[in-house]
Parts: C-alpha cells; structure tokens; sequence
C-alpha cells in the first residue's frame, strides 16, 4: 500500500507542469502529498474494520457452532468499501465453507452465510461496536426460501416451484432473475421511495425497493438493506462452482 502511493506521488510530480513557480509547487505538491495520506489512512482504517469484523465473526461461529472443526470464513460485504461509506452500512457479510483433508488436499463442503445486522451507532471512534451488531446464520436452503419470498413479493410470480427452478438454473440479476431456459422473471419497476412488504418469519419481514432487498427485524425494529450486488454474490457463491 505504501510503495502505491508513493508510485502515485512521484507520478503526479512528474506530471506536475513545468512553468508553475516553485514555491506554488512545493504547495500544490504538498497538499496532494496530504491528499494521498488520507486516502491511505481511510484504506487503512477500513482494513483494519474488516479484520476486526472477521476475527470476530469468526469467534462468533467457534462458540455458537462448535460442531464444525474445519472450515473457512471470508468477509464479502466490505469489498470496494470506503470508510465514509462505512457508518451507514446495515449489513456486514461472511462466506463460510466447510473442508475436509483428502490426501493432503482440502475438499470443499457445504455452504454457509453470516450475516451480521447492524444498528445506529455500530461504528465509532474505536472501531466496531459488536454489541450493535445480530448475528444470522443461513445455508443454501434457508437462503433459496428467503429467494423464493423476496422474489414473490418483488415481481409478483406465486408460483413457488417455478420461481425456484429458475434461481436455481438461473442467474440473479439487476432486474430480476435470468433464465436459463424458459421465461425471465421481471422484477417490478418502482421507485426507490416504494416499498413492497411481505411477512417472511416471526423473527423478519421482507421489504422490496428498486435498489435493494430490505429486511425488517421485528424485535430491534431495524431496517436492514443489502444492495443488490451484494444480494447477487450471495446468491452466485451459492450456486455458482
């Protein structure tokens, strides 16, 4: 990261025209030399975000499932992240694989998602605040029927088995879900100040904007949003090999 941003200054200094007086310069340079700084510290400060919330998540899953002795566990939600962006974020995500060991090699096995819903506040000046922060754990099941709903309530299609043989052949899209054979489900076109509402458990209502899949948690009466490509690397790590 260092040796970037350095490449980057002398680039600018480079380029820097040539008839400017020095001392303008030696000014111009120094403010793109803080510039760079704080792009660097923000990077920064977002990977240290996002080892803390995996370190974490990680914890999470040892204590809450300790019958998984080998597995993996990736961040995905703060991928391409800004640290401005960060304190509005509702929802952080993690891909879990469980492994086996077959002659020296891993073998890959079942599926899982962590979501971790956030509340106000769950940043602040010391980093991430985990008691503002509910777990949810999901397998490929769990998230097909999650799908199904937010698919239902997002393009009006009832048929259930037909909304699920097309996410499972298909491919989640900005719009809808792309099929690989037969007819597309459209997702309807509406604004982003519109909302679709249908009750998917006790715990969740399912909430569907032209942007996003909302998730409503009943007891913290939280709106949780996952952006729509968040929603299709989910569903793509999933169901993609």
């Amino acid at each position: 990261m260092i040796k970037k941003t350095l490449l980057i200054l002398c680039l600018i200094i480079y380029l820097f025209p040539n008839n400017i007086k020095g001392q303008n310069e030696g000014a111009a340079i120094a403010a793109v030399a803080g510039g760079l700084v704080a792009i660097g510290a923000g990077i920064a400060a977002v990977e240290q975000m996002k080892e803390q919330a995996e370190l974490t998540a990680t914890e999470w899953f040892l204590t809450n499932h300790p019958e998984y002795s080998r597995f993996s566990l990736k961040t995905l939600a703060f991928d391409g992240k800004k640290l401005k962006d960060m304190s509005s974020t509702s929802v952080i995500t993690f891909t879990i694989r469980e492994f086996d060991i077959k002659d020296n090699e891993p073998e890959l096995g079942k599926k899982m998602v962590l979501f971790g819903f956030t509340s106000f506040g769950w940043i602040n000046e010391y980093g991430i605040d985990f008691e503002k922060v509910e777990w949810f754990l999901i397998d490929s099941d769990e998230w097909m029927n999650m799908m199904i709903e937010y698919s239902k309530v997002a393009s009006g299609e009832e048929n259930t088995e037909l909304i699920k043989k097309t996410l499972e052949s298909g491919k989640v899209v900005n719009r809808g879900i792309k099929a690989k054979k037969g007819d597309d489900i459209d997702f309807y076109k509406i604004g982003g100040d519109m909302y679709l509402v249908t009750e998917y458990s006790p715990e969740m209502k399912f909430i569907y904007n032209e942007r996003s899949l909302g998730i409503y948690l009943n007891e913290t009466m939280n709106l949780i949003q996952i952006g729509r490509g968040d929603l299709i690397n989910i569903h793509e790590f999933f169901f993609d090999e």
